[in-house]
């Protein structure tokens, strides 16, 4: 019975979430949580806990905000303070994932399927949860294989 792998990516207003297969080679992007306020998470970690249960999620990974001069600074400690409540709150292992490409890449991905800038805000969260999730089941795979 394999277990899946849930990617999120944290943004002040947004949980973008995406889910692994159960062999963990790709992700697929679910959905994006909003909420009212950046401190308001009670209804954002129910429905993560609702999406952990259904998908059998063995593992989260949190895409990791680090600035580019691998400085820690506000979004990244904020991420950070999520994952440990996660950690606390489902007893899964949370790993930090560096997405400091991430952003970047979903942003480009989208222009590159002719998404109008208008419709990009709906997707970047869920895609950037891909990306950062994705990263880290293609390091995952190298350690196996290597």
């Amino acid at each position: 019975m394999s277990m899946r792998i849930m990617g999120l990516d944290y943004g002040s207003k947004t949980v973008g979430v995406a889910i692994s297969d159960p062999l963990h080679i790709t992700a697929q992007g679910i959905e994006t949580i909003t909420r009212k306020s950046e401190n308001k998470l009670r209804k954002t970690c129910a429905r993560i806990e609702s999406l952990i249960e259904e998908y059998e999620v063995e593992r989260i990974v949190v895409g990791f905000p680090k600035l580019l001069n691998n400085d820690i600074g506000e979004r990244a400690k904020k991420a950070m303070e999520f994952g440990e409540m996660l950690k606390r709150r489902t007893g899964l292992e949370v790993v930090m994932w560096d997405e400091r490409l991430t952003t970047v890449e979903a942003e480009r991905t989208l222009i590159e399927n002719n998404v109008r800038r208008e419709n990009r805000k709906k997707f970047i969260d869920k895609i950037a949860a891909v990306f950062i999730l994705q990263g880290y089941l293609d390091s995952i795979s190298m350690d196996i294989e290597g």
